[in-house]
């Protein structure tokens, strides 16, 4: 008797608690249409079964904005909004990835060196995935897999669909070829590997670990071969609040030379020091330093590690506060936060501009929207992309129409926390 196939398993409702976990009861029926359309995906691309289901969330980031990169504390969370993919190994030595409405992406595993041409494609990102797996011992001489993905991820959404990817090419492997030896953590430094040098971005490691783990997660990348991972436990309606994701209508995928400037100017605040990180220089060195650090790195540089110190210091209190139960606290450090990106690490308005400054313009609306109540801040990166509201539910729709009455329909996106990271559904 021949095993059942995916579908079919769906169809006996073997995946229902599963997917009431990932998406919530209240979604199933539209979960299981999602996972039949990924199968016929699948299907129509490749002409065969699928054997397998895998899962990656985007991730929200909750306080520690840019900090991960100088090896300081985060909080984050996995969200509902996630990348599906149904896959099967093959024994053609090639990855073949196929994501809904873009053209096929095949990887041949005996090519794992960085190609220049590739920078800043999802290649490269599939590529360094495999290179350093296969460099940490995952054997993919005689591998190969073809994969159909769709994602609810909104691209440029500051929910990092890219860590999401990487998370979900590292799952995939790990599972199909590595009998699932790779941690979550391991599977996001991965990930930030095949971003740093494959992809061509300095990025830290903070997305990939909030969308590998799940749930809200303190992190603390003091020692980023070991970073300490602790779940936090947090349930936005128990405390009357939603999270909100607004998309300020302008893009950040061209920005990478404003992320790499934020790197590179604090790198020469460290070099000062003879240090390589923030995290290894104290405070009071840096102020007691400050009028020749600002005659070696500028004021700007010195701006943003001014942000640096008190936002690593604002994550740890975040989580304390979320430990302890104090939603109003959270609150207030958030707004802080949003008040310090916006200031001191000046990652709002992308450099020179003056006439389009989305984001800005996004969060002082929020703010007024709000009032008094609740939390605005930029969301991840920022320069271009999303802010983060926390929005009383008595208000919500409230917030949510006139917020879309300016930046326009749909760019309100509420997302809850997703207790689970990369993982296999089925």
């Amino acid at each position: 008797m021949e095993p059942l196939t995916l579908e079919a398993r769906l169809e006996r409702g073997e995946t229902d608690e599963t997917l009431c976990r990932l998406y919530g009861a209240e979604h199933l029926e539209a979960a299981q249409e999602r996972c039949k359309q990924v199968f016929a995906g699948f299907r129509k691309a490749f002409g065969s079964e699928p054997s397998a289901l895998f899962s990656a969330p985007g991730r929200t980031e909750l306080g520690g904005n840019h900090t991960d990169h100088q090896h300081g504390r985060v909080l984050a969370a996995g969200v509902d909004l996630d990348i599906l993919a149904a896959a099967a190994p093959n024994a053609n030595g090639v990855i073949r990835v196929q994501s809904e409405g873009y053209a096929l992406i095949s990887v041949n595993l005996k090519e794992l060196t960085p190609r220049p041409e590739e920078e800043n494609t999802s290649a490269a990102l599939i590529r360094g995935m495999a290179a350093r797996m296969a460099a940490l011992g995952c054997s993919l001489e005689n591998a190969g897999l073809d994969a159909y993905l769709v994602s609810n991820v909104p691209g440029g959404s500051g929910l990092s669909s890219s860590a999401a990817f990487e998370v979900l090419i590292g799952t995939m492997l790990n599972d199909l070829f590595w009998e699932g030896r790779a941690s979550a953590v391991e599977i996001a430094q991965i990930g930030q590997y095949a971003e740093n040098v494959f992809f061509g971005k300095p990025c830290g490691l903070m997305d990939q670990t909030a969308s590998s783990v799940g749930g809200v997660v303190a992190i603390d990348f003091a020692d980023t071969a070991n970073p300490a991972v602790e779940q936090i436990n947090l349930d936005l309606a128990a405390n009357q609040y939603a999270m909100c994701i607004l998309d300020s209508g302008a893009g950040h995928a061209d920005l990478t030379g404003e992320y790499a400037a934020i790197t590179d100017e604090l790198k020469a605040v460290c070099r000062y020091f003879g240090k390589e990180f923030l995290r290894e220089v104290p405070e009071e060195s840096f102020l007691a330093a400050l009028p020749q650090v600002r005659k070696t790195a500028g004021d700007r540089a010195a701006l943003r590690a001014f942000h640096f110190y008190a936002e690593n210091q604002r994550a740890a209190d975040e989580a304390a506060a979320l430990r302890k139960g104090d939603f109003n606290e959270f609150l207030r450090l958030a707004r802080e936060s949003g008040r310090s990106s916006a200031m001191y690490l000046q990652n709002v308005v992308p450099t020179g501009q003056t006439v389009n400054q989305e984001l800005m313009l996004a969060i002082a609306l929020c703010e007024r929207i709000l009032g008094s109540r609740g939390a605005v801040r930029v969301h991840g990166g920022g320069f271009g992309g999303t802010a983060q509201a926390f929005v009383p539910l008595d208000m919500l729709d409230e917030f949510r129409n006139k917020a879309e009455a300016v930046l326009g329909p749909g760019s309100c996106h509420v997302v809850t926390i997703r207790p689970v990271g990369g993982t296999r559904l089925a």
